[in-house]
C-alpha cells in the first residue's frame, strides 16, 4: 500500500453514493475542491461525531467552494439509513471492497481491525494539498480541513 504525499495527484475513483447514484472523483475536478474523509463506520460514536462534524460545517465547505465526501467500506443502504437518521447533507459513497481505500494507502489502527480515519483535501485542478490521520481527534479533520478549504480560497482571490 503507497502512502500518497501532499502534492500527488489525487486518484480517480467511482463509487456509489447513499442515493445509488454513481460519484467519481473526476466530476469536480475544475469546479470544486473535495474534502474526502474515510471513516471506519456508521453509527459508531466517532464516525457520529465526526458525520455530524462535516454535517454542521457544511455551510462553511460549500462557501469556500468546497464539497464534503465521505468514504467507507458500509453498503449503500446502511449509508442510506446513517445520512437520513443524522440529517446529513452531504454524500456518503460505499466503497465495500476497500479498493478506494487502499489506493489512497489509508491504513487500519488497532492490529488493523478499525479500519483508519483519514482526510484528504484536494484541490480544483485534483491535486491533494492536505493530509490528515488520527482515530482519536476527530474535531480537528474537520477543523483543518476547513482552515486548508479558506486559504486555497484565499489563493483564488488572490490570484
Amino acid at each position: 500500500m503507497t502512502k500518497l504525499q501532499l502534492g500527488d495527484p489525487a486518484p480517480d475513483f467511482e463509487l456509489m453514493n447513499q442515493k445509488s447514484e454513481t460519484v467519481r472523483l473526476s466530476d469536480y475536478l475544475g469546479k470544486k475542491n473535495v474534502v474526502v474523509y474515510f471513516y471506519p463506520k456508521d453509527e459508531t460514536p466517532g464516525c457520529v461525531k465526526e458525520a455530524c462534524g462535516f454535517r454542521d460545517s457544511y455551510e462553511d465547505f460549500l462557501n469556500y467552494d468546497a464539497e464534503v465526501i465521505g468514504i467507507s467500506g458500509d453498503s449503500v443502504d446502511s449509508h442510506n439509513l446513517f445520512s437520513l437518521s443524522r440529517r446529513l447533507n452531504f454524500q456518503l459513497l460505499s466503497d465495500p471492497k476497500n479498493k478506494v481505500r487502499k489506493t489512497y494507502g489509508v491504513s487500519g489502527s488497532l492490529f488493523g481491525l478499525i479500519p483508519g480515519r483519514e482526510t484528504f483535501v484536494i484541490d480544483k485542478k485534483g491535486i491533494i494539498r492536505y493530509h490528515f490521520s488520527s482515530q482519536s481527534q476527530i474535531g480537528m479533520h474537520i477543523s483543518e480541513a476547513l482552515d486548508i478549504v479558506r486559504q486555497l480560497a484565499e489563493e483564488v482571490q488572490e490570484g
